[in-house]
C-alpha cells in the first residue's frame, strides 16, 4: 500500500518428543513473533504419530487461527509454521504455507523462505516430465525436487542432500516427514535460521525472537550449507554443502529482523545504532532533533543522535490498527494513505530543522508523503538520512525488488532524489560503512542490491508464471486437511 520494501518470509518447527509442550500452541506464539517477515498468509501443519493435520489461509496469524482451528489441530510430537509474503508467486491462497505433499514415501511438509534463482528452468522440466503443480511458488518446486530424490534415497535427509545439488538461490526451510524434523539452510545463508531448545524439545526458526517468545533457549544458528536433523535419535547434521562463501543478506540488519533478535551472532539492534552513528559521521548536519521513522529507522535514529550530540526525539505516531484490507476508493484517498499510517508530532518538529531517518527508499513516492507531513506540521529544516545505500540493482533472493524499473536510484541522482522528496538535504549510508554495521557477525553479506555484486548465479531472464493469474484471488478458504 504505501510502496516500499516488503518483507520475506518467516519458517518455524518444533520437534518435541515426550510432548511436553504443546506444538501447536508454541508454533502459533512462534508465528506471532515471526509476523513482521510475512502479513500475506500464514499456515501450521501439526504431526501426530504419522498423522498430519493443516491449516493455512490469507491473513494475519491471529486472523487466521483461533481457538476452535487450533483445538482442530490439535497437538503431536512435531509441527511446522509459516508466515508469508510473496516474491514468487501470486497473492493468493494456493500459495499459503507450509506445502503439505503426500506420496508413495510418506506426507512431507515444507515452509521456505528464500528464492530460488533457477525455479523457472526446474519448473519447467517437471512439468514436461508431467508434473501437476497447485501452486505459483517456487517453493513447490523444492518440494518436488524432494519427493523425485527421495523414491531412490533411503532418508529424506539424503534426499534433501541430493536436492541441493539442483536448486539454486536462497532458502532457509523446515521440512517435517512423519518422524522427523530438517532444517536447511542454502550454501550462501542469505536469509537466517537457528537452533534453540525448549526442555527436550528442539526449535528452529527464521530469528531469535521466536525463540524468546516461546520462551526458548538459543543453541546455535545453521550453518550455510548444513542440514540439521532431529529424531528420536537425537539431533545430527550433514555438512557435505558447507563450506563455501557465506553471503548473509545485509538487509536483515538494517530492515527485515526484528531490532530484538541476534542474527548469526550479531545483534539487530546494535547494528542499526552504528548505522546511525556511521551516518552521521558521513554525513553531518547541522540540526535541532533527530527523528526516525517506524519502526525500522527508530533504532538508526537513536544512533544518530548519540553520535552527533543532536537530541533524539518521537517525530511520528504510528497507527497499528490499519488492516491488510484497508480500502482506498478514491484517487484523493489513495494519496493520503500515508496520514493513516502516520501523524507527525508538532510539538516535536514546528519550527525545527529536522533530521529524519529512514531505512531505504524504493520508488521514493512514501518518503515524498512523509516530507509533506513534517512540511504540515512546521518543521523548518528536513534532512533524510537513509541507513543503506542506494538500491540500484534488483534482489532474485528473496525480496520484491525484480526489476531497476521500481527504483528510483536508477532514474535519479541524488540531488535529483532529493529535489524530488522535498528535502533540504539527502545522505545515504556508503557501502564500505554498511558491511559494517554488524559487529560479530559470523558471516560475510550479500550487498548486491546496492553495488550489483552478486555472490551467486543470476536468472538471465525472470518469468512471469502463464498461469498465475488464472489463479482466483477468491478461492475457497483452506480446509483443515
Amino acid at each position: 500500500m504505501f510502496n516500499e520494501l516488503h518483507e520475506e518470509c518467516g519458517v518455524f518447527g518444533i520437534y518435541d518428543p515426550n510432548q511436553a509442550n504443546h506444538v501447536t500452541s508454541c508454533t502459533y506464539t512462534a508465528l506471532y513473533a515471526l509476523q513482521h517477515r510475512g502479513q500475506e498468509s500464514c499456515g501450521i501443519a501439526v504431526n501426530n504419530d504419522g498423522v498430519i493435520i493443516s491449516h493455512k489461509d490469507l491473513g494475519l496469524v491471529p486472523e487466521v487461527f483461533n481457538q476452535e482451528v487450533l483445538n482442530r489441530l490439535g497437538t503431536g510430537e512435531i509441527a511446522v509454521g509459516h508466515v508469508r509474503y510473496s516474491t514468487t508467486g501470486n497473492h493468493n491462497r494456493s500459495n499459503a504455507q507450509p506445502l503439505v505433499v503426500r506420496h508413495v514415501k510418506g506426507p512431507m511438509v515444507l515452509a521456505h523462505n528464500g528464492n530460488l534463482t533457477n525455479a523457472w528452468e526446474l519448473r519447467e522440466q517437471l512439468e514436461l516430465s508431467g508434473a501437476i503443480f497447485h501452486s505459483t511458488n517456487d517453493s513447490e518446486v523444492i518440494s518436488y525436487i524432494i519427493t523425485k530424490e527421495r523414491l531412490k534415497a533411503k532418508s529424506i535427509e539424503q534426499a534433501v542432500e541430493q536436492a541441493m545439488h539442483q536448486i539454486k538461490g536462497a532458502y532457509s526451510m523446515v521440512i517435517m516427514s512423519p518422524t522427523k524434523l530438517i532444517a536447511v539452510r542454502d550454501p550462501n545463508g542469505f536469509h537466517p535460521l537457528c537452533i534453540g531448545k525448549l526442555g527436550d524439545a528442539t526449535i528452529f526458526a527464521s530469528e531469535t525472537c521466536a525463540l524468546d517468545t516461546i520462551g526458548a533457549e538459543f543453541v546455535r544458528d545453521v550453518k550455510p550449507g548444513e542440514i540439521v536433523i532431529v529424531d528420536k535419535k537425537g539431533m545430527r547434521s550433514i555438512e557435505t554443502h558447507c563450506g563455501g562463501k557465506s553471503s548473509l543478506c545485509v538487509f536483515e540488519f538494517v530492515y527485515f529482523a526484528r531490532p530484538d533478535s541476534v542474527v548469526d551472532g550479531a545483534s539487530v539492534h546494535n547494528a542499526r545504532l552504528r548505522a546511525g552513528a556511521f551516518l552521521a559521521l558521513e554525513h553531518p548536519v547541522q540540526a535541532d532533533v533527530i527523528i526516525g521513522v517506524p519502526d525500522s529507522g527508530l533504532d538508526a535514529a537513536l544512533g544518530f543522535a548519540r553520535q552527533s550530540g543532536i537530541p533524539y526525539g518521537v517525530g511520528f505516531i504510528k497507527n497499528r490498527y490499519i488492516g491488510r484490507t484497508f480500502i482506498q476508493p478514491t484517487q484523493g484517498q489513495r494519496e493520503n494513505a500515508v496520514k493513516l499510517k502516520l501523524n507527525a508530532v508538532k510539538a516535536t518538529v514546528q519550527g525545527k530543522r529536522v533530521v529524519m531517518i529512514d531505512d531505504s527508499i524504493v520508488r521514493g513516492t512514501t518518503m515524498k508523503r512523509i516530507v509533506s507531513l513534517l512540511r504540515e506540521a512546521g518543521a523548518k529544516e528536513v534532512h533524510i538520512r537513509i541507513s543503506s545505500p542506494p538500491f540500484t540493482n534488483p534482489c532474485y533472493f528473496g525480496t520484491d525488488i525484480d526489476s531497476k524499473d521500481k527504483l528510483i536510484a536508477c532514474r535519479m541522482s541524488i540531488d535529483e532524489i532529493r529535489q524530488e522528496l522535498g528535502a533540504d538535504s539527502l545522505g545515504y549510508l556508503s557501502i564500505n560503512s554498511v558491511k559494517q554495521i554488524a559487529e560479530n557477525c559470523n558471516l560475510n553479506f550479500c550487498s548486491a542490491c546496492f553495488d550489483g555484486e552478486y555472490p551467486a548465479e543470476i536468472p538471465k531472464e525472470t518469468h512471469k508464471d502463464k498461469f498465475e493469474s488464472r489463479i482466483s484471488e477468491s478461492e475457497d478458504r483452506a480446509p483443515l486437511s
